[in-house]
C-alpha cells in the first residue's frame, strides 16, 4: 500500500482528522497517516484559517457551503458546482458524506413501501436557521399551513412543544417533509433532501434547479419559485386524499441512477488516484510565482485580520459573561 501523510483543517466543529469519510473511504487502498506536523496533502474546509500554516502542502479543499472553491489557494477542490477545470475539480456534494447519505445509498436505491405508510400524520417542517435563509422556505411554511398544520419540529416555528431529539425518526412519523436549501444555487445540494428519502417521507423540495440530475424529480415535490406554490400545493393536496395515488409516487425511485454508491465511488477514487500517484511536485497546481502570489499573500492577510477579530468577539463575549 502507497503511504499517505495527509491532514485535515478548517472542517466543522466536531470533524474527527483520523476518523472521517475521507480517511475511511482511503484507508480501502491507501495506508493513511495522520500527520499534522509536515503532510504532504492537508484537507480543509471554510470555517476557520488553519490552512495558511501549511504553505508546502498540496491543498485538498471540501465545501459543505454554497461557495466556489478558491483555486488560487487549492490545488485541487471538492464542491456543489457544475464546474470543469481540468483535473483539479469535482463536483461531489455534502449529502453524500457517510453521517448523511453514504451508508445508505444501496437501500436508498430499493425501496420498500406499505400500505401503512398512507396513514401518518400530514407534514413536517424541522429548522432553526432563518437569518441566513432565503424566506421563500418560511413562506412556502405559512401557505402550506393554510391546508393543514404543518407540525415545526426544529427551534424556528416549533408548534410541537420543544425541539425534537431525533430528526430523521421524527421524520419518519410524516407523509411529506418540507425540504428547502437556504439558498437556490444550481448544483447545491444538501442533505435536506435526502433525510426525508431515508424514512419514505416525499421531500417538498426547493433550492437546486438541477436537482434532476442526481435525483427522479417525479419522485418529489420540486417547487420551482413562489408563483408556483399553488400549483405544487393542489397537488400535495391531492396526493394527501388519495393514497393510491400517494403510495404510487412513493415508490417510485428517489435517483436518476441505478447504482448510486458505485457511481460516486469510481468518481471519487479516481479523482484521489489521479492526485496520489503523482510526485508531489507534479501534483502541485497553483502557481507559485506570478500575480497570483500577492493574491495569496493578499488572501493570508485578509484571512489573519478575520481570525483575529473573531477572537476579539469570543474574548469580548467571555468578559461580557464575567
Amino acid at each position: 500500500m502507497q503511504t499517505i501523510k495527509v491532514y485535515f483543517v478548517d472542517f466543522w466543529d466536531d470533524f474527527d482528522p483520523k476518523k472521517n469519510f475521507f480517511t475511511k473511504l482511503l484507508s480501502d487502498k491507501y495506508n493513511i497517516v495522520i500527520d499534522s506536523i509536515s503532510p504532504d496533502y492537508i484537507f480543509y474546509s471554510c470555517f476557520s484559517f488553519n490552512i495558511y500554516k501549511y504553505p508546502n502542502a498540496i491543498k485538498i479543499y471540501f465545501t459543505g457551503e454554497n461557495d466556489v472553491p478558491d483555486f488560487n489557494l487549492a490545488d485541487y477542490a471538492l464542491g456543489f458546482h457544475y464546474i470543469d477545470f481540468e483535473d483539479r475539480y469535482l463536483r461531489f456534494p455534502l449529502y453524500l458524506l457517510d453521517h448523511y447519505a453514504w451508508n445508505y445509498l444501496d437501500t436508498l436505491g430499493t425501496k420498500l413501501v406499505s400500505i401503512d405508510l398512507a396513514n401518518r400524520k400530514f407534514c413536517n417542517f424541522v429548522y432553526s436557521n432563518k437569518k441566513n435563509a432565503d424566506p421563500i422556505r418560511d413562506k412556502f411554511f405559512f401557505e402550506l399551513s393554510k391546508y393543514k398544520k404543518v407540525d415545526a419540529g426544529g427551534r424556528l416555528y416549533n408548534n410541537v412543544g420543544g425541539p425534537v431529539k431525533d430528526k430523521c425518526a421524527f421524520l419518519s412519523d410524516y407523509k411529506f417533509t418540507i425540504a428547502f436549501e437556504n439558498s437556490s444555487v444550481n448544483g447545491y445540494t444538501t442533505e435536506k433532501v435526502v433525510e426525508p428519502m431515508l424514512v419514505n417521507s416525499i421531500p417538498i423540495y426547493w433550492g437546486n434547479k438541477l436537482i434532476g440530475r442526481d435525483f427522479n424529480s417525479s419522485s418529489m415535490l420540486v417547487v420551482e419559485d413562489e408563483n408556483d406554490f399553488g400549483r405544487v400545493i393542489d397537488e400535495i393536496k391531492y396526493l394527501d386524499e388519495n393514497d393510491d395515488a400517494y403510495l404510487a409516487k412513493l415508490r417510485k425511485s428517489w435517483f436518476v441512477r441505478k447504482e448510486e454508491k458505485e457511481y460516486w465511488t469510481n468518481l471519487l477514487m479516481s479523482f484521489f488516484d489521479n492526485i496520489f500517484t503523482q510526485s508531489l511536485s507534479t501534483a502541485k497546481r497553483c502557481p507559485e510565482m506570478g500575480f497570483v502570489k500577492n493574491m495569496q499573500k493578499e488572501n493570508k492577510r485578509i484571512a489573519c485580520l478575520k481570525r483575529n477579530y473573531l477572537w476579539g468577539k469570543f474574548w469580548g463575549i467571555l468578559d461580557r459573561v464575567k
